[in-house]
């Protein structure tokens, strides 16, 4: 799904930003040029790239704890 339009930046690609370190807005702005635009973007990339930091957290304790 489409998260920045003006950007063309996908779900897919916030989870793969944070899978390369992504913590914040800020940094989605400097990887992806997510929310340099219109900024109508901005809340729901801040959702999906939390969602993609807890998807990325929980894979890593399961993978240390198998």
């Amino acid at each position: 799904m489409y998260i920045c339009i003006c950007q063309a930046v996908t779900d897919l690609d916030i989870h793969q930003a944070a899978r390369n370190g992504a913590k914040t807005l800020k940094d989605l702005r400097r990887d992806l040029q997510v929310s340099v635009d219109c900024g109508r973007c901005a809340s729901c990339a801040r959702k999906c790239l939390k969602s993609a930091n807890e998807d990325f957290s929980e894979r890593l304790q399961l993978s240390a704890s198998a």
